[in-house]
């Protein structure tokens, strides 16, 4: 969910949830939980998560921290889980505060405030080690995953990602970094929710990845929008463990003319892959 309230109707924007109809940000936030929650009410059947880009959000202030508030709320109530995506990465004092912001809380003289509660997060590793240990203590101590950037979706992403230091990718040190913390996020299950992020759009890369990291959920964009084909990722898939692979698909469902029968199509051919 990566909406732009530049592109959404007037017909779409309940006024009287504003707080101040005369707000633009609070008729933007407003126009933008009313998308998003009408995204969940089609779609969600044929989906296990939403994942909110934060960013979209929060550019609408404390206005847009509500209308997520409202999104994530609906998405609890459809039995979704939330993936907080702000790729967040920060030295350890400021990692452990954004830590409490989406999955944990905080304890103040005046009582603790709790945090956004998301299931997951994404974050950014190339900080190093020390970065990521706050966030990762914080998912374990609230039974939420973590997903850390290996290789991305986007054309940038052999920049750096892939260059070699020492004859090893970058994007293979990252995985490294990643399977080091596996074990604090251990399920019951055998997978970890210590997972990363690996793009659909370089799936050559996601059978060295599984090999990397064989117990991790990878959290896979790139499908649809931006080129990745479904029928790539069987190599990202877990020797039967088909919850291995978490796929997100942003513009390809919520920009189709029928968002639940996009939905259904792309759920129905991820499941082909992991019978």
């Amino acid at each position: 969910m990566d909406p732009d309230p530049a592109t959404l109707s007037p017909a779409a924007d309940p006024a009287a949830g504003a707080t101040d109809a005369d707000d633009p940000a609070a008729r933007a936030a407003d126009a933008v939980s009313a998308h998003c929650r009408s995204l969940i009410e089609a779609a969600g059947g044929a989906c296990v998560a939403v994942k909110p880009q934060l960013a979209c959000f929060e550019r609408l202030g404390a206005h847009g921290r509500r209308a997520l508030g409202e999104v994530v709320e609906a998405a609890r109530s459809a039995g979704l889980l939330v993936v907080a995506d702000g790729k967040r990465g920060d030295v350890p004092t400021t990692a452990a505060a954004y830590a409490q912001s989406l999955v944990g809380r905080v304890e103040t003289p005046w009582g603790r405030v709790p945090g956004l509660g998301a299931d997951a997060i994404t974050v950014n590793p190339l900080l190093g080690g020390d970065s990521l240990d706050p966030l990762v203590s914080a998912a374990a101590e609230s039974g939420a995953g973590v997903f850390t950037l290996v290789r991305t979706s986007n054309p940038g992403a052999a920049d750096l990602q892939d260059r070699l230091v020492d004859g090893t990718p970058v994007h293979e040190l990252l995985a490294g970094l990643v399977a080091e913390r596996a074990p604090a996020l251990a399920g019951a299950g055998g997978l970890t929710g210590m997972g990363a992020v690996v793009g659909a759009t370089a799936p050559e890369h996601l059978g060295r990845m599984r090999e990397l990291l064989p117990n991790a959920i990878f959290l896979i964009p790139g499908v649809g929008a931006q080129g990745g084909r479904p029928g790539d990722l069987g190599p990202a898939i877990a020797a039967g463990r088909p919850a291995s692979i978490l796929v997100a698909a942003a513009r390809a469902i919520a920009g189709a003319e029928d968002p639940a029968a996009a939905a259904e199509e792309l759920r129905a051919g991820l499941w082909d892959l992991g019978a």
